[in-house]
């Protein structure tokens, strides 16, 4: 089963492609056991939200892409990652 991390304080510019590389690249996970990559977007202009989700193979490679990537500068950000949290089960859609 796979462990997926939070990757924020991306630069709007990054794709889930660059995303999916720069794991592969940059940390000691092998590229191969980047399993999937996705920069969160807004629902109605496209646009990032500056943040994204990576799923790794192993809780281990997990833990060893947190060590190499947590507070490393790309693309003029400095990146936050950690271990996602849990969807909640059900979502409420705020009135508006």
């Amino acid at each position: 089963m796979s462990t997926r991390l939070y990757i924020g304080n991306l630069s709007f510019a990054m794709t889930d492609a660059a995303l999916h590389e720069l794991v592969g690249r940059l940390t000691s996970v092998s590229p191969e056991h980047v399993e999937r990559a996705e920069i969160i977007r807004d629902r109605e202009t496209g646009r990032s939200r500056g943040f994204g989700f990576v799923d790794v193979q192993t809780a281990e490679e997990a833990q060893r892409a947190i060590a190499d990537l947590d507070g490393t500068e790309v693309m003029g950000r400095t990146l936050r990652v950690q271990l996602a949290k849990p969807q909640a089960q059900t979502r409420t859609r705020r009135a508006g």
